[in-house]
């Protein structure tokens, strides 16, 4: 079997059907955006993602998936126009607020999702696609932004298939269907003609974040879907046992960049 005839797209479609985790609707990333606001912006992975840019020439930006402006706040000190795009309402009413509070004048907000009509969205020398790239159909989307890009176009991706550590998965006794890893995307790229880089980098686990026992149950929740009775049972015990009383600060997730300049 030759490189060249493997439909890596069709692949990734397939194996995102089947994965135990599911792309969330506006009504969940709505509910979740206020928690979120709390302890994105202070998270070591907003510097580390930046880090991986080089913003010579570069004047503006498009951030797809913003959220409350965690990179855009961060970027806007230093690019003359941002334009922001998330189809959760309730994180751009954040992010609005957000750089009010930081006097941020130059940030512009749309409304709209990965499946939208972005005809009318502005284009930007550079497209970042920050730890938003869970959709349908990978092809489409990474022809999305390279349409969208003028010069350059940073994403994120989540390493290993799994938005929960395997210790977690083994206490419940969890068989899950792993999504589509970033190699994914690199081959999909390599198919439409572009030559990417890749890099990693890392962010807080999710250990760092949990307030109590519910936060933490909750957490697991959003990942797995509902869960039951005994296997919350379960979670208490291990929040108890393995988080509640000890340093997590040692715990990470890593993190794909992929990058590429426009032709």
């Amino acid at each position: 079997m030759h490189l060249e005839t493997i439909d890596f797209n069709k692949m990734y479609i397939e194996q995102k059907k089947k994965t135990s985790f599911q792309a969330k609707n506006k009504e969940a990333w709505n509910k979740k955006a206020s928690s979120m606001n709390q302890h994105i912006h202070n998270s070591m992975y907003n510097q580390n993602f930046l880090n991986h840019i080089n913003l010579e020439g570069i004047n503006s930006s498009l951030d797809i998936g913003c959220g409350p402006g965690n990179l855009s706040l961060l970027l806007s000190k230093k690019l003359k126009n941002i334009y922001c795009l998330d189809f959760s309402n309730k994180m751009l009413e954040l992010l609005q607020e957000n750089a009010k509070k930081e006097n941020c004048s130059n940030i512009k907000s749309f409304n709209l999702s990965w499946y939208d009509d972005w005809s009318l969205l502005p284009k930007a020398d550079l497209v970042i696609a920050s730890r938003s790239m869970e959709v349908k159909n990978m092809q489409e989307a990474l022809e999305k932004l390279d349409k969208q890009a003028l010069k350059k176009v940073v994403l994120s991706y989540k390493v290993g298939g799994s938005f929960l550590s395997e210790d977690i998965l083994k206490v419940l006794n969890k068989d899950i269907n792993k999504k589509p890893d970033y190699i994914y995307i690199i081959n999909i790229l390599y198919k439409m003609g572009i030559k990417a880089s890749l890099n990693f980098i890392k962010s807080e686990g999710r250990n760092t974040q949990y307030k109590n026992e519910e936060d933490f149950i909750t957490s697991v929740s959003w990942s797995l879907g509902t869960l039951k009775e005994e296997e919350k049972n379960l979670l208490k015990e291990y929040y108890e046992t393995r988080i509640k009383n000890q340093n997590q600060s040692d715990t990470y997730v890593e993190w794909a960049i992929i990058a590429w300049d426009k032709k």
